[in-house]
């Protein structure tokens, strides 16, 4: 199962540069299309585009956001125990790990290259200790 781009596709490649795994491709100005075997469902693709287009999984069609209003990842220091996991499931490697602190016994885990942030939530969904949740900006 992946994402689907629709008819109403006018191939103006938004969602060819969010993808984080090369699963979106098609000619500029004709409809583009989605590999299954490599779409991760992390939604990008439907976020960014402006015309709609993209469907999920389940067909339901995607809401395109503005890319400053997608959600981000923040940590829980008092749960993280710096296992890095989340780290890993990253799928646009935008997440580091922090020097540690004198008052810190470890390390944690911060949104290093925000810019690159999918709000795709797989850190939150491998997270072991539940420290993560997806926030929009503060108004």
């Amino acid at each position: 199962m992946s994402h689907h781009i629709g008819e109403t596709c006018d191939g103006c490649g938004a969602c060819v540069r969010m993808c984080p795994t090369g699963a979106v491709t098609g000619a500029k100005k004709t409809r583009h299309a989605i590999a299954a075997e490599l779409c991760i469902e992390c939604g990008a693709c439907g976020r960014i585009c402006p015309r709609g287009a993209v469907t999920d999984a389940f067909g339901i069609p995607c809401e395109a956001v503005r890319r400053s209003a997608w959600d981000k990842p923040r940590f829980d220091a008092g749960r993280c125990v710096s296992c890095g996991i989340c780290i890993d499931a990253c799928p646009a490697r935008c997440l580091g790990l922090s020097e540690a602190l004198q008052r810190e016994r470890h390390a944690l885990p911060f949104l290093a290259e925000e810019k690159n942030c999918l709000g795709c939530g797989f850190c939150v969904r491998e997270c072991p200790m539940m420290a993560i949740s997806m926030e929009g900006l503060k108004k």
